[in-house]
């Protein structure tokens, strides 16, 4: 590997832009590992209601400083728990 200048190289590799951008040829980003908090909160936020609207999603995205996209997805995934669970 090359070194840049010193510089420690990201741990994705150097096409990896960032952990929100898709990374390599399988366009698989890293998984999301929420805190117990942020889970406590999403959870609560799903015992009150499954669907979040848009300005819902945004202000626990703010809130929680995730990003739009994590949110929607952990509600996604746990309605599908819920189903399946059911």
């Amino acid at each position: 590997r090359p070194s840049g200048a010193g510089q420690p190289v990201p741990e994705e590799g150097p096409e990896c832009p960032g952990p929100e951008e898709p990374c390599g040829r399988g366009g698989r980003r890293l998984r999301t590992a929420f805190s117990a908090e942020q889970i406590s909160t999403l959870e609560s936020s799903f015992q009150r209601q499954q669907y979040l609207g848009a300005a819902e999603r945004r202000q626990l995205a703010g809130r929680m400083r995730l990003s739009e996209v994590q949110i929607k997805t952990w509600f996604q995934n746990r309605r599908m728990k819920l189903k399946r669970q059911m």
